[in-house]
């Protein structure tokens, strides 16, 4: 019979970064309102979250890394906006972003969650932060929890057969 792995939703005894980007300030806030009622809601200890701030998201990778190699943390959280404007530099910006988070997780091996919003204007970001679309701040928080917890099951299950 197989064994079946899953981390559960829950933040008790976790430790959480989040890493915010100022830039498009009216969405990022409000992405980090929804990520820290996420925490809270699943009984997250208040001095066990560390919130830092970024220039913009370009810059979130290499304080997520920060994070992430300090061992302090079970968890790290992006959050930013990237909004399309009339020049290529949103696709430098939203791409260098995304695979910087992604290496910084692979090479850590500490979940480092993506919840970057992409969108073409400030009404589809604000969509996507507490609007009709949801909150992927509240989302990468859940996927912060979850993935934590799934790593410690993992790390308890190579104990026990070690």
């Amino acid at each position: 019979m197989p064994k079946f792995l899953e981390g559960q939703l829950t933040a008790k005894g976790l430790r959480f970064a989040i890493v915010v980007s100022r830039f498009n300030s009216l969405v990022t806030q409000r992405l980090l309102e929804g990520a820290l009622d996420a925490l809270r809601r699943h009984d997250a200890d208040e001095d066990a979250i560390t919130v830092a701030w970024t220039p913009g998201s370009f810059e979130i990778p290499l304080i997520a890394q920060k994070f992430a190699k300090s061992g302090k943390f079970d968890a790290v959280i992006c959050l930013g906006c990237i909004i399309r404007g009339d020049t290529p530099h949103f696709e430098y910006v939203a791409n260098e972003t995304a695979k910087g988070i992604a290496q910084v997780m692979l090479d850590i091996g500490v979940p480092v969650i993506f919840g970057v919003v992409t969108s073409e204007n400030l009404e589809q970001a604000l969509e996507r932060a507490g609007g009709k679309a949801g909150n992927r701040g509240f989302d990468a928080a859940m996927t912060a929890m979850e993935m934590a917890n799934l790593l410690k099951k993992i790390e308890t299950e190579e104990k026990l057969q070690s």
